[in-house]
């Protein structure tokens, strides 16, 4: 599932393609058809995120909700316009781009208190300025729910999903399944810091690369933990462990990220 560097990375191009624009809304496949007529040749205002979800803002308060889920995916192109390939959810159609949505879970449009209602339910985005992680806090401090599964909950922290939660918990030597309440200030402190760090630095590079330049062998994008199941670990060579959590894989050192 695309994590929140992605929907961030999204609303950027979409603010840089659509925003002050009008835009051709409609819907191939059909699914979206009547949604689609409410915002079609209006201005598009803002484009946003929170998490995993993406806001395309219109007058008249009308938005339109995305989730990607586990296969949605926006394709970006220019030029001339061509007829639809597959299943396309949502077409948008702007002066100089054109961008085509296939397999989202969610598309549709809302109120402005419809997705205020739906923002309230997430978490802590770490890629939101006017985000407050001291929310998050309150939840893990308080929590008997290993740490694998609360940086999961998208109501404690939006964005972070198996990768980032894989990758930070190795970065900072902790074991997957210690409790929230045992975590402590301290190190939830530096674990916030690091996700704000790696989002950011995955909307800039449009890829998940986690490994510090002391751990680096060769070049392109990687990663510490996440599918290296039997691999070396590149701090202490331990072989990388994978078990099933909450029906998701997950990954981890049992050297680095012993249990203390």
């Amino acid at each position: 599932m695309p994590e929140g560097h992605t929907i961030r990375r999204l609303a950027r191009t979409h603010t840089t393609r659509f925003v002050g624009h009008e835009v051709a809304v409609s819907s191939p496949q059909g699914r979206f058809a009547r949604d689609a007529e409410l915002v079609d040749g209006r201005v598009l205002q803002r484009a946003d995120a929170h998490g995993k979800h993406l806001f395309h803002v219109y007058a008249d308060d009308l938005v339109v909700h995305v989730h990607l889920g586990l296969y949605g995916k926006f394709s970006l192109s220019a030029g001339e316009v061509t007829p639809p390939r597959g299943q396309v959810r949502m077409r948008m159609v702007g002066p100089t781009h054109w961008a085509d949505l296939r397999g989202p879970i969610a598309c549709e449009v809302l109120t402005e208190g419809e997705v205020e209602g739906l923002r309230s339910r997430l978490g802590a985005d770490p890629l939101r300025r006017d985000t407050d992680p001291e929310t998050a806090w309150a939840r893990i401090s308080r929590s008997r729910a290993p740490l694998a599964t609360l940086l999961m909950d998208q109501s404690v922290i939006a964005g972070v999903g198996n990768v980032y939660r894989a990758e930070v918990l190795f970065r900072h030597g902790l074991d997957p399944l210690l409790p929230g309440r045992e975590l402590g200030r301290e190190r939830w402190e530096a674990v916030w810091a690091d996700l704000a760090v790696l989002l950011a630095d995955g909307v800039r590079r449009g890829a998940i690369d986690t490994v510090r330049p002391e751990d680096r062998t060769g070049r392109g994008r990687q990663v510490y933990v996440y599918r290296r199941t039997g691999q070396p670990c590149r701090v202490c060579g331990t072989e990388i462990q994978r078990r099933t959590h909450a029906s998701r894989n997950l990954f981890w050192c049992e050297t680095c990220q012993a249990a203390t």
